[in-house]
């Protein structure tokens, strides 16, 4: 059976899909799938061993020329790649309008959630079968029980397999994904100056990365505050993934690499301020969230409506560098 998975954004959703393909391929032998993702996160979706073919959409950048005759002929050309496929299923697995529409591309029968476990109704009245799944459990487990109900088997929740291969490493180095677009989400660079320094007095290698020159700053900082720290220049996904699966640990805020260092089942720390980890944090054999104890959060916003411009945000002032130091040391022994 030839299945088109539809799930284009973010990492994390990208990400959170890894274990429900997993389990279907381990249930059903005779899937072959294909993936449809959004070009940015393509290299992450083709970390998974059992998929068959990746499938780069552009929508971000098609939204910013919707009338170009370049993007009407990417458009076609998408189109026509899935036609000739044949698919005899499309899975809609991310429930939204531009997933559904992406979805009809392949003129093939299509299933997703229904109008009650969708997250935007519209997309689920283009599914020839749709399936009610709760909405108030972690997305990795509502995609895992969207494949199950698609292709008929049952589930042990309480097991997780993201099907990502790590290579056996003794590497002495530990990730610091300090880089996302949210203020408020962002950890303050003298606690990863600190948490830098008490790697390295254990033996450890500090790595900091970055995509972005706010990030390259940041990062700057860090690296010339402890000589040991090693700043990796801006690279693909799939070469910064190859070395963060070899890596012993890693800490990170609300980030789509934190999601892919618990995937891999790494030593991980998860940082949130502003935002909830109940349904879409990373979920992983070995991860643990550090959540802010302020009374305002998770405020849930992008700057901080209390300190506006503050070197300390509340949020942050209830996290430093000793309790995160001390989960992951927990962690990894």
């Amino acid at each position: 059976m030839k299945v088109l998975l539809v799930k284009t954004s973010s990492m994390g959703d990208v990400i959170h899909s890894f274990a429900a393909v997993t389990d279907a391929l381990a249930a059903r032998p005779d899937l072959t799938i294909d993936w449809l993702v959004e070009e940015g996160f393509a290299d992450i979706a083709r970390l998974h061993p059992g998929v068959r073919r990746v499938i780069p959409v552009a929508v971000r950048r098609w939204r910013k020329g919707i009338l170009r005759a370049s993007t009407r002929a990417e458009i076609a050309g998408v189109k026509r790649a899935l036609r000739a496929e044949s698919y005899d299923l499309v899975l809609d697995a991310q429930g939204l309008i531009k997933s559904a529409w992406l979805a009809r591309f392949a003129a093939r029968p299509i299933e997703g959630f229904d109008r009650a476990s969708v997250r935007e109704w519209p997309a689920s009245l283009v599914y020839a079968r749709a399936h009610l799944v709760d909405r108030d459990r972690h997305a990795v487990d509502r995609t895992r029980l969207l494949f199950g109900a698609v292709f008929s088997y049952t589930l042990d929740l309480d097991r997780l397999t993201t099907g990502l291969e790590r290579p056996a490493s003794g590497s002495p180095e530990v990730f610091l994904l300090h880089g996302t677009t949210w203020p408020t989400k962002r950890w303050p660079t003298p606690e990863w100056i600190a948490l830098a320094r008490e790697l390295t007095a254990r033996g450890l290698t500090p790595i900091v990365t970055h995509a972005d020159a706010e990030e390259e700053a940041v990062a700057t900082v860090i690296a010339a505050a402890v000589p040991a720290v090693v700043h990796l220049p801006k690279q693909r996904l799939a070469v910064l993934a190859e070395r963060l699966a070899a890596a012993r640990a890693a800490v990170g805020v609300d980030t789509g690499l934190t999601h892919l260092a618990a995937a891999f089942g790494l030593p991980t720390v998860a940082l949130f301020s502003s935002t909830v980890p109940g349904l879409t944090g990373p979920r992983g054999r070995a991860t643990e969230i550090v959540a802010s104890s302020a009374p305002c959060a998770p405020c849930r916003d992008r700057r901080c409506r209390l300190v506006p411009g503050g070197a300390v945000l509340p949020c942050h002032a209830t996290m430093g560098a000793a309790p995160v130091l001390a989960t992951l040391d927990r962690l990894m022994s």
